[in-house]
């Protein structure tokens, strides 16, 4: 690995609060140009949320109406009468009411049996395999880092790409675009203040350690950590002044999506956003955790996209779930499920067709106790590249894949 990557993997200088952040997002608006005009291609932006761990599918878009399911998850299954009901066979899991509210206004698609030829049911690698879009092969670069690098998108601007978290994911990992990261929204730190800096030093008690905000680009970082105050009564605040129009729920996965909202918001030309939500990885005491997990999801999504939709950025923005595998069909002595294979994706908001895509898969035409998929993820990916960011998928994918018709 090159110390470039390394660099950037690592993430390093952190920045004298938030008004820095807001500092560096006005220089790269400035260096992005002039904005495209809303609703053209240029103006859209893709938000991928990783359901980390393996998210069971069965208790997330519920077979209620074959009996199969009940017979293999006596202890585990969610209720018939508890089921978010889709339609006479199938549901959602009954703590995802926020996306259930969306998918009722045809704004969630739901893709059913995606997954990739000869499954692995590693953790790191099957994670590896979905970011990379290469299960064949070992990669250094991650597919939306090769979109960034291909999309012909302005060069000197700095937030190309975002991650939000504390790393920077093998997705967005790219030859020559740097991808900072950054962590979610902390409770008072984001009011919009001029006095923003001074704020955060009083918060964080002069420990610049501690700062939500890394990035590769260090010398930029410590100009402008030099004169973030300056600049901040001559740029206008687009990240520190940005005004949610909800209230977020309080869970770090919404404060998050806050964070993305406000860099949707600020119209600096992010054309990809990543997020996870974490661990699904049920081998014991399934419900419990998968439950409080889908409601954060459900209740931070539908947030989400009301604030967006009270800045009229809804139709704009697309999200895309995925995990890097499910579940096993049959329940465990633990009362959870071991890794499998196949399992929906959710794509939500932007132009998409609501509505569910593709056969559940079989409960009783296993393959060694695990679901058939039929949907290559590639495929999900393709669609998005060539239907949503308007760029051609054959040489970010490696190879052409039919695409989809849910957007």
């Amino acid at each position: 690995m090159s110390n470039r990557r390394q660099f950037i993997q690592q993430g390093v200088g952190a920045f004298a609060g938030f008004l820095a952040i807001d500092s560096i997002f006005g220089r790269a608006a400035r260096a992005a140009g002039a904005l495209t005009l809303p609703g053209s291609i240029g103006t859209r932006a893709l938000v991928v949320v990783n359901l980390q761990g393996g998210n069971d599918g069965l208790n997330t878009l519920v077979p209620f109406g074959d009996p199969n399911y009940y017979r293999v998850r006596p202890t585990i299954n969610i209720p018939t009468g508890d089921v978010l009901r889709i339609d006479s066979s199938i549901g959602l899991n009954p703590n995802l009411a926020g996306l259930k509210a969306m998918y009722d206004r045809q704004r969630v698609a739901i893709l059913q049996g995606v997954h990739y030829p000869n499954p692995n049911l590693s953790h790191f690698r099957s994670t590896e395999i979905w970011q990379t879009a290469a299960p064949e092969n070992i990669i250094d670069t991650g597919w939306a880092g090769r979109y960034l690098d291909s999309a012909g998108l302005p060069k000197n601007n700095l937030f190309k790409g975002l991650a939000i978290g504390p790393i920077l994911p093998k997705m967005m990992v790219a030859n020559v675009t740097d991808v900072p990261t950054a962590e979610g929204f902390r409770s008072g730190n984001f009011r919009g203040s001029r006095n923003e800096q001074s704020h955060a030093d009083q918060i964080l008690n002069g420990n610049s350690e501690a700062y939500p905000f890394q990035s590769p680009y260090l010398s930029l970082v410590q100009e402008i950590q030099h004169d973030a105050n300056a600049s901040s009564t001559q740029l206008p605040h687009l990240v520190a002044g940005y005004k949610p129009g909800i209230d977020y729920p309080k869970t770090p996965f919404a404060q998050g999506l806050n964070l993305a909202a406000a860099v949707i918001g600020s119209s600096i030309g992010t054309k990809v956003i990543y997020i996870s939500l974490g661990s699904f990885d049920t081998h014991t005491g399934q419900r419990g955790t998968q439950d409080q997990l889908l409601k954060q999801f459900g209740d931070g999504i539908k947030a989400f996209y009301d604030d967006l939709a009270a800045h009229k950025l809804d139709s704009q923005v697309l999200t895309m779930t995925f995990s890097e595998f499910g579940r096993r069909v049959e329940e465990n002595a633990n009362r959870g499920t071991d890794h499998g294979t196949a399992a929906p994706m959710f794509l939500i908001g932007g132009g998409v067709k609501g509505g569910i895509y593709g056969d559940h898969p079989s409960l009783t035409d296993l393959d060694f106790g695990n679901l058939k998929w039929h949907t290559d993820f590639r495929s999900v990916y393709a669609t998005i590249l060539e239907n949503w960011l308007g760029v051609s998928s054959a040489p970010i994918l490696g190879a052409s894949f039919n695409t989809l018709n849910f957007v």
